[in-house]
């Protein structure tokens, strides 16, 4: 008597002992993974990734106070990391003013300079009221950022004929190359920019990092931190009058 094959219905998503045994002998394909398990992977890698970089972007003195709180040998890791970036900085910070420029000094004063820094350059007309705002607020920012030459030259001197309309021009360099240019400040507020709208153009082209301290968008940040440090300073402060006779309630409640 010939034996008899009876089909039978295999659901190859059921996670089950004989769908096991059907996917070893690759019968069945693999089951796919849970779109759940996926989102729950990509959520525990991000925030094992928001923890391994909670120091990035931290100032000494804001390391120096979660000395009680992380590991020393992590602790050290990001100081020394902090420390070489702000030398790096300070070996680059050779500017500091905004340097008048002719053009017979163009080649050498931004073109050539542009190899190893950024250089921004202002073609100014001094009747022109943004080219007397953009010039205010270049001396803020090249005392600021030392690190990028700030430079302006008379737009007529610079381009015969070029137009009055057209002032004040940036052109922002490195390496030779235009990475930016502006005719007007129309795309940065016009009569209404201000130092931190020149900010985000210099974060924009690479010439700042966006996590620099020194940017208005940070120093508000920290300006936040720096109420929240006074307040930790008066709590260390009532504690340190435990000693004189004040209870451990007492300590518990500035917590």
């Amino acid at each position: 008597m010939e034996d008899i094959k009876v089909p039978v219905e295999v659901d190859p998503t059921e996670d089950t002992e004989w769908n096991d045994i059907l996917r070893s002998h690759g019968i069945i394909p693999e089951k796919p993974p849970s779109p759940t398990q996926q989102l729950e992977e990509a959520l525990d890698e991000a925030v094992r990734n928001q923890h391994e970089n909670r120091l990035e972007g931290k100032e000494i003195d804001e390391l120096d106070e979660l000395e009680d709180e992380e590991d020393e040998e992590f602790l050290n890791f990001y100081k020394q990391k902090r420390l070489q970036q702000l030398q790096e900085l300070t070996s680059k910070s050779k500017f500091g003013t905004v340097y008048p420029i002719t053009k017979p000094e163009y080649n050498e004063e931004v073109t050539g300079a542009s190899v190893d820094n950024y250089v921004f350059l202002h073609m100014t007309l001094s009747s022109a009221l943004q080219s007397r705002l953009l010039s205010a607020h270049m001396q803020q920012l090249s005392r600021k950022f030392p690190e990028i030459k700030f430079c302006e030259i008379p737009a007529t001197r610079c381009v015969e004929n070029y137009p009055e309309s057209n002032c004040p021009t940036i052109i922002i360099y490195h390496k030779k190359n235009v990475l930016k240019q502006y005719v007007t400040l129309m795309q940065l507020g016009g009569n209404d920019c201000k130092v931190d709208d020149i900010e985000k153009v210099l974060v924009d082209v690479g010439a700042v990092d966006d996590k620099d301290k020194r940017l208005v968008m940070n120093q508000e940040e920290d300006d936040d931190l720096q109420e929240a440090r006074k307040l930790r300073f008066v709590k260390k402060s009532l504690r340190s009058g435990n000693d004189n006779g004040a209870s451990e309630d007492d300590e518990d409640f500035y917590d």
